[in-house]
Parts: structure tokens; C-alpha cells; sequence
């Protein structure tokens, strides 16, 4: 079987091709395409020796659904919602990113107020039917979203996760007088209560399911034209992947694909190199990522938002995101402080360095001034750069204005990035009650393996691991995962022995539509793994956390027991005496599909690997210093470097500073000690 992962990123689209009988992988990177992602992807395969024809299995991840959220660049929507709830999209829960900043705005909805659109009808907390649907309302409603050319239409009445009826039949009238519209109900998106984070959910589902139609649409196109006959299976932000059938109708289930694909796939690395602990720093052109796997699990969130204040709230791996990557542009504040990020040159213009008419300084251009990048070997040497631009730039923009010299700018600009990345890893490790000394790094990313072993000694983690294709990891991940689905509903009951049958009797209920899902897309019975939890909480408290537990439900103490265990981790405190409530259910339902084995490598010198030695500067020694210089390509298992050295590969760099020491195991893992 020839399998391949392909992630769409802001800056590149990395390709991974692996051949199961022959052993072999390729790899290829080209730039994205954001006007046209299917384009991307289509180059990127074209540019490997595989043809697409001879393609037996092809899943990717993106970021098109998260980067359409962020630009805005949505069709135009409608809410029909209870009477009397018009603006609960809009007042959302009143908080603020930043609570004490009065002149902070907040995002605006993404549903105009004069698109939403108000039915009578009234369904209790029980799922009782108050107030009957006016059915002549809804048709007159339904009448003027179609006069204004709304063709995506979200529906969320008020408790109708306990009773859909009322939605189910709101959709059935809008598809009678608009059959043109896409419309999308709460009660099978999100059939949890709060109306806010429902209708919010509901709403962006309906806003991305045009935006990824269309390009999966145009991708599967192009794929079926040149000889593949596949699935085309998407990432999504829980860790499994979907078929295109199920994104037409569960699109914002994607919209954190691909970070989430480098986190299954530094998840994967770690436990091959004996790591059940793990932080994953994925580090593109664009942004900097970290996940972290404890105990062999990739740790997860149920409520994340590209926008502070419009939540998603469907599974996802639990990912800390900031503007940190290659491309984040470097410069001085009004206070005279230099800055790098959040805003980046991306793919277009990109850093001054690739000669794409970027006039900017960037992280990746002092990476090249300070050494440790040799833009003669962007791409193994596909891509057009120099290093006079950098220089450049970063003497106008930082080293002039600050009163430093090129050396110093160059530095200066590195240690923020630094400083920047290690933030976001102690958002997910120390931040959460996390030891970062009881943790590996795994560095991913084209930059990620550049200042990885600079982020661990900021953050005391002993080991970095690089995996063999850090450029691509991501798209490694997109060939780890199983068909997934999920569903979640609120169960609201005391922790108590006699809840244990409902308890089942609701987990079964769930077990059986998602076997319905994974039947529809072709996956057979035996093939299903369930994985349950259930959502708790002290009696009377707001924040609930899932606790894992298996069928059949026979022992609900035990249950409860772990959720004080998992209370103590996550907030240092917990009170066996205290009352515990359930507040929701939720179950996952993975078809497995079978993971490729990769082959191990030769023994080898690092000698064989040695190509000369260039002048790079390491803050340690504070001058430049003689650099050896290392193919990756080359090295075989067993060989070890000592730092200052440099390892170059088609898709990444590897920086190992003077404090650090580095060794190549048998599956081809650089492991860097720091």
C-alpha cells in the first residue's frame, strides 16, 4: 500500500509519500496556495516521483477552516433562533480577553444583528413543548432569508439540546421555501446546554461547511481526474480524521486540523523513543504550537475559539498557539522595545531572504545573519535566496535604530523568539501543573529543530528529539490516525451507585449513532474501538473535567474516585467529602485503519555525514565561532556530535548550540541532550 499525508500550512504544503512494501518515503514541500489550497497540494504531489494514480491512501490536515475565521472571509449567515434570544450570539458570556481593559473591543459576531432572525416557540429545560412552533412564522422567515440571498442558515432555539423537534422541523420548513440553503441545527452539532457556546458552535459550522466544501470539492476533483480513486480523508481537531461526506455537514470539525496533526504525530515519536511524557513544538513559518502527551495521551480540550469570545466547542487536542514562526516579522514598539511577531511575512512576500519581495526582518533572516541557516540549502537548494537582503533589513529596522551592530540585532531578535516559543510551552506544562524536567521535546517544524534546544534550556527539559522529516511532521500525523467521531450530551445527576444504569443506558444510546456514522463511511463493526467519559463536577461549581471510564457503567465510586485524582492535578486541590455531580457525557467512536511500520537505519559515523565547517554565532561564546557542519542524510544510527554543529536536511535545520550534545538512534530520531 502507498500511503500518503499531506498538511496545508500558512507558509509551505508538506507532502510525505511512504511505499509499505518497499520501505521507502519521500518528501517534498512547496509553497501554499491560499487563494487556491487544492493547488498546493496538487503541486506538492506532482513534484514526488510517486505518480497520484498509484495513491492507495491519502489523508491530510489543514488550516483553511481556522485561516477563514481569522480573515474574516466567510459567505454571509443567518441565525433563526427563539423569540425573545435574538442577541445571545452577540452578548456572548460579557467577558473580555483583557478584563481591566476598558478600550479593549471585542470581536464582532459573526452574524449580523439584522440576520438574526426570531420563531415563537418555547421548549422547557425537560424537553417539554411550552409553546408549540409557529410553523407560519417560520415559513415568512424562512422567505426573507432567501429575498436577501442567505444561503447558509444556522438554527439554535433555546433548550433544544433537550428536545430537537422544534430545530429539526425549522429546517425542514427552510428547505421547503429555500432549497438552495444550507442549513445546519444545534440539536445534532452541539446537544449540550448554554446557549451561547451552542449557538456559537452551530454558527461557525455553518459558516465554514461553504468555505471547505469548496475546496475539498475542487481537491477531490483534481485527485479523481489524475488517477485516484481513495477516500480523501481529513484531520480533524480531535485527533481522528473524517471523509469528505462527513465535513460537508461537520466543517468546523477541521478548523484545527493540522496543528493537531503535528500533535498525534510528536505523540506517535515519543512513545517509539520510550517517552510517555512529551511536549510537542511545532514551530512553522507562521506560528509556533505546543501540545503535550502525559502518560502516552495527547492531553485534550472541549472548548477552544479562534476569537476570544466565539467558542468551538467540539473535542480538540489541547494546542497553545502564538505568532512566533520563520516569517514573524521583527520590530521596535512606540517604547523603543523590539518586538517579533505576531504579524509574519508568511509564504507571500515571505522573509527578505527568499527574494520574494519581502522588505521586512524576520526571524528566519536573523537565523541567517547569526549563521545557522545557509539560505543556499532553503529546500536542498529548489529555492532562490541570499543572504544580503537579511542583512539588510535588519540593519535598517532593528540594528540602526537600537544603536547595535548587525551581530547584536540578529541576537537580539532570536533571544525574544525565544522567549516568545518558551511562553507557550509553559502554557501548556506549567501553566496546567505539568514538570517540564519530566518531559522530552519533540521539535517539528521547518524552524522548530532551529531553536529547539535554546527553548529546552529556557524551560530545564533535558531532551529534544528531532524527528526524522521535522519539516513534515505534520503530515506524518495525517498517516497515525483512525476514522473518528465523537458525541457529547448533557447528564445532569448526583455521582451516585444508583445513576449507574442510566448511565448506560445513555452511553449505548450514543454508541449506537456513532456506529451508524462509521457504518456510512464504510468502516466495518469489528474494526470499532468506544472510548467513554464523563464530565464532572464538585456540586455547585461551573468548570467540569472528563474522566475516562469503560462500559459496562458497574461502579460509579470508582468513577468518581478518579475525578478527585484529576482534580487535584489539574487545580492542586481537591475534598473526597464533597459532593461530586455529573454534568455530561461523551463517547468516541474510532474505525482504525492500519499504521504504517517505518524501517530502521544503518549504523554510521558521524564523520560520513561531515561537510565542512562554517563561521556561526552562538550567544554562549558570544562571537562567531567555527560551526561543524553535518548532512542528515548521512548520518547513520549510533553517530554522535558534539555542539557547536549544524545538521542540514531537505525539509528543516538542526541547531545544536555549544552546551549541547546529539546522537542519532536506530529509527532515526536526532536525539539532542541539553
Amino acid at each position: 500500500m502507498t500511503r500518503t499525508g499531506v498538511d496545508i500550512g500558512g507558509t509551505f504544503t508538506d507532502v510525505i509519500v511512504f511505499n509499505e512494501r518497499t520501505g521507502e518515503i519521500e518528501i517534498t514541500k512547496t509553497p501554499s496556495t491560499p487563494s487556491n489550497p487544492a493547488e498546493g497540494v496538487i503541486n506538492g504531489l506532482l513534484k514526488a516521483d510517486t505518480e497520484i494514480a498509484d495513491l492507495d491512501f491519502f489523508s491530510h490536515g489543514s488550516t483553511v477552516g481556522t485561516n477563514a475565521l481569522i480573515e474574516r472571509e466567510l459567505p454571509r449567515i443567518g441565525l433563526i433562533t427563539t423569540e425573545g434570544f435574538r442577541d445571545v450570539h452577540e452578548i456572548r458570556d460579557a467577558t473580555k480577553s483583557e478584563l481591566w481593559d476598558a478600550y479593549e473591543d471585542v470581536a464582532e459576531p459573526y452574524v449580523q444583528r439584522r440576520d438574526r432572525l426570531e420563531v415563537p416557540e418555547r421548549v422547557d429545560a425537560a424537553g417539554e413543548i411550552v409553546e408549540p412552533l409557529d410553523e407560519a412564522a417560520t415559513r415568512t422567515v424562512a422567505r426573507l432569508l432567501r429575498k436577501r440571498g442567505i444561503d447558509t442558515v444556522a438554527v439554535s432555539l433555546v433548550n433544544a439540546y433537550a428536545n430537537g423537534e422544534h430545530e429539526q422541523r425549522v429546517a425542514e420548513i427552510v428547505a421547503e421555501e429555500h432549497p438552495d440553503a444550507f442549513v445546519c441545527t444545534s440539536n445534532e452539532i452541539l446537544p449540550e446546554m448554554f446557549e451561547h457556546e451552542r449557538t456559537s458552535t452551530t454558527v461557525i459550522n455553518a459558516a465554514l461547511v461553504p468555505v471547505v466544501r469548496e475546496y475539498l470539492t475542487d481537491l477531490s476533483t483534481q485527485l479523481s481526474d489524475r488517477g485516484y480513486d481513495g477516500d480523501v480523508l481529513a484531520m480533524h481537531s480531535g485527533g481522528g480524521v473524517m471523509t469528505t461526506k462527513a465535513i460537508a455537514y461537520y466543517a468546523a470539525r477541521i478548523a484545527n486540523s493540522g496543528p493537531t496533526a503535528g500533535a498525534i504525530a510528536s505523540q506517535y515519536i515519543a512513545q517509539q523513543c520510550g517517552f510517555e511524557n512529551a511536549i510537542g513544538f511545532d514551530m512553522g513559518g507562521t506560528s509556533a504550537d505546543a501540545s503535550l502527551t502525559y502518560q502516552g495521551d495527547i492531553e485534550m480540550t472541549d472548548e477552544w475559539a479562534v476569537e476570544y469570545g466565539y467558542p468551538i466547542m467540539f473535542p480538540s487536542t489541547d494546542i497553545e498557539t502564538i505568532g512566533a514562526g520563520g516569517g514573524s516579522v521583527a520590530w521596535i514598539d512606540d517604547g523603543g522595545s523590539l518586538r517579533v511577531g505576531p504579524k509574519s511575512q508568511g509564504a507571500d512576500p515571505g522573509p527578505a531572504c527568499y527574494l520574494r519581495g519581502g522588505d521586512k526582518p524576520t526571524t528566519t533572516d536573523a537565523n541567517v545573519v547569526l549563521g545557522w541557516i545557509d539560505p543556499d540549502e532553503f529546500l536542498g537548494g529548489d529555492m532562490d535566496a541570499t543572504a544580503e537582503p537579511a542583512e539588510r533589513v535588519i540593519q535598517r529596522d532593528i540594528a540602526d535604530p537600537l544603536g547595535l551592530d548587525l551581530t547584536e540585532a540578529a541576537s537580539a531578535v532570536e533571544q525574544i523568539a525565544v522567549a516568545n516559543m518558551s511562553n507557550t510551552v509553559r502554557l501548556v506544562s506549567t501553566s496546567k501543573g505539568y514538570d517540564p524536567r519530566d518531559f522530552a521535546l519533540i521539535a517539528f517544524g521547518g524552524a522548530g529543530p532551529v531553536h529547539a534546544a535554546n527553548v529546552a534550556t529556557e524551560m530545564n527539559i533535558p531532551t529534544v528529539i528531532v524527528p526524522p522529516y521535522p519539516g513534515i511532521n505534520s503530515a506524518l500525523g495525517c498517516l497515525l490516525v483512525d476514522v473518528e467521531h465523537d458525541l457529547s450530551r448533557t447528564f445532569i445527576a448526583d455521582a451516585t451507585p444508583d445513576v449507574a444504569d442510566d448511565l448506560e443506558a445513555a452511553f449505548a444510546e450514543m454508541e449506537g449513532e456513532i456506529r451508524e456514522r462509521l457504518a456510512g463511511e464504510d468502516i466495518d463493526d469489528d474494526e470499532i474501538r468506544m472510548d467513554h467519559e464523563v464530565k464532572m463536577r464538585y456540586t455547585g461549581q461551573w468548570r467540569s473535567l472528563e474522566v475516562p471510564c469503560s462500559r459496562p457503567i458497574d461502579d460509579v465510586e470508582s468513577i468518581r474516585r478518579r475525578f478527585h485524582r484529576r482534580h487535584e492535578q489539574t487545580y492542586a486541590y481537591s475534598d473526597d467529602a464533597q459532593p461530586v455531580e455529573i454534568y455530561g457525557l461523551h463517547v468516541t467512536g474510532s474505525g482504525v485503519v492500519d499504521k504504517p511500520s517505518f524501517p530502521t537505519i544503518d549504523a554510521g559515523d558521524a564523520a560520513d555525514a561531515h561537510r565542512g565547517t562554517r563561521e556561526a554565532y552562538f550567544k554562549e561564546s558570544g562571537a562567531y565561532v567555527e560551526t561543524d557542519i553535518y548532512d542528515r542524510e548521512a548520518l547513520g544510527a549510533g553517530a554522535t556530535i558534539d555542539g557547536p554543529a549544524i545538521v542540514n536536511q531537505m525539509d528543516s535545520t538542526i541547531v545544536i548550540p555549544p552546551h549541547a550534545t546529539a546522537a542519532m538512534d536506530e529509527i532515526g530520531n536526532i536525539r539532542i541532550t541539553v
